[in-house]
């Protein structure tokens, strides 16, 4: 990133159509089309600011091309949960919500949190995660077509079939770019295959761990528990003592990881035995389970840092 001597921070709201931006302490705003060929202009013209803090919002992709085209000109842009930045908006009492507010909401997130800086994916990165999201969507699409085709009249079984035929098609081409793509790195195909070695672990939660959780095995046992949302939290105040529950994170890998420990819990000797002994103490089945994937995530975290494949003795 380029260093900064300024305490200029830059809010951007992204729309399909536009783009509000807001510039503290000045506020300044303006709007610009959200389109590729205006990225160019806009990258100078916020480069010229010698920014701290770039700060967009998640939006479901629509942010990419801008924050791709920012970080490739090394501006310390910043992507975060919109969430957080509705609540640091109410807890600042600011409760009306148009695009301009929007971006200086987002400006003055950037100046009072700052929030920290991270790589960017490259576009493979990203591509591979689109294909893993679209490969979750067609399966759940599986599922619904399954299930009307249960609840149908025979007359119509056929067009269903048709339908389920089409998308099994095109799932199992989503499955041969992944993997091919998957190949084509180095890296990722080690990660794989280190993944794979895991009892209860199978292709599909390896190719989600992969491009969805790309923290994995760089960051501490805490904050990778924390990041997919299997970190038991706290409920206390005062004398009452409330349950710990898992809230937040990335609801995508941790329903992979749920399936992943479901399978564990029958077939994974360690996991096993950590499930069994957990039932056997008075905890409920689905705690147990929550406990398993987060057992399951710390050693995935492990063997990641380390580089080491599944051995019974070193996960014990």
């Amino acid at each position: 990133m380029k260093p900064s001597d300024s305490k200029t921070f830059i809010g951007i709201d992204v729309s399909k159509q536009h783009l509000d931006l807001a510039v503290l302490p000045t506020e300044q705003t303006w709007r610009t089309p959200n389109h590729p060929d205006q990225l160019p202009a806009l990258v100078e013209r916020l480069a010229a600011l010698r920014p701290t803090r770039i700060v967009l919002e998640a939006t479901g992709g629509l942010e990419i091309p801008v924050v791709t085209a920012l970080a490739a000109e090394g501006l310390p842009v910043v992507v975060v949960n919109p969430r957080q930045v509705r609540d640091f908006a109410r807890a600042l009492s600011l409760l009306a919500k148009t695009d301009r507010l929007d971006s200086l909401v987002l400006a003055r997130f950037a100046q009072d949190v700052r929030p920290q800086v991270k790589p960017i994916p490259d576009q493979e990165a990203i591509l591979l995660k689109q294909l893993v999201s679209r490969h979750r969507q067609l399966t759940a699409l599986l599922v619904i077509e399954h299930n009307h085709r249960n609840s149908a009249l025979p007359a119509l079984h056929k067009g269903i079939d048709r339908t389920i035929c089409h998308l099994m098609k095109e799932r199992t081409k989503l499955e041969e770019e992944m993997n091919h793509r998957i190949r084509q790195s180095p890296v990722w195909r080690e990660k794989e295959k280190l993944l794979l070695t895991v009892p209860g672990v199978g292709p599909v939660v390896a190719k989600t761990l992969i491009a969805e959780l790309p923290e994995l095995g760089l960051i501490s046992h805490k904050q990778i528990a924390a990041l997919v949302g299997v970190a038991p939290l706290a409920c206390d105040s005062g004398q009452f003592r409330g349950k710990r529950r898992i809230w937040g994170g990335r609801a995508s890998v941790r329903q992979k990881l749920y399936m992943a420990a479901l399978s564990a819990s029958r077939y994974n000797p360690i996991l096993r035995a950590f499930y069994q002994k957990l039932v056997h103490h008075g905890k409920p089945k689905k705690l147990a389970l929550v406990a398993c994937m987060r057992k399951l995530l710390v050693i995935l975290n492990a063997m990641a840092r380390n580089q080491q494949p599944w051995q019974l003795q070193l996960s014990a």
